[in-house]
């Protein structure tokens, strides 16, 4: 039988996402000759800062490219930022690797299917509310907020208070 999500929380080191539908609502602006203007959410932004900061891995994972997504992770502290990722799972393994972690030890929140390889193989899958149906089937915990709008800092939060490392524990 396998263990519940709430037992594996004390155990994650590496917390790992998905960017667009994620950490956005999945819009975007289009402006001829710009890149896509995308809108973020505070309080996931102060979440993955505080993980950071108590010394949690956080890696994003994205088939995008934006190279703005790349200094607005950077800005909150992560080190961690795959662009252009259509193997998500090679990427993972990689960050894992490098970092000795197992995939065990991983909570990855993706919200379509090219997510789904990823979330097969960690030890936590998670996912925003309003995430692909097919997504929702195999995630282990489904957060009640939508992408873009606290599903970041729902799980962050879950995982440093279950370690007692959150701002207020």
């Amino acid at each position: 039988m396998s263990k519940h999500y709430l037992q594996i929380l004390p155990t994650i080191k590496l917390l790992a996402f998905d960017m667009d539908g994620v950490f956005t609502n999945g819009s975007m602006m289009m402006i001829p000759g710009e890149e896509p203007i995308r809108s973020f959410y505070a309080r996931d932004g102060f979440a993955i800062r505080e993980a950071v900061a108590a010394g949690f891995q956080v890696a994003i994972i994205t088939r995008g490219k934006s190279e703005e997504v790349k200094r607005r992770m950077t800005a909150l502290g992560v080190q961690d930022i795959v662009l252009g990722a259509f193997e998500k799972w090679d990427a993972l393994e990689t960050i894992c690797f490098s970092y000795d972690i197992k995939p065990e030890e991983v909570l990855y929140m993706g919200d379509d299917v090219p997510d789904m390889e990823v979330l097969e193989q960690v030890g936590i899958p998670t996912c925003p509310a309003d995430a692909a149906f097919d997504v929702q089937k195999i995630c282990t915990y489904i957060s009640p907020f939508e992408g873009g709008r606290g599903c970041v800092r729902d799980v962050v939060e879950k995982v440093m208070r279950a370690q007692g490392k959150w701002v207020v524990a």
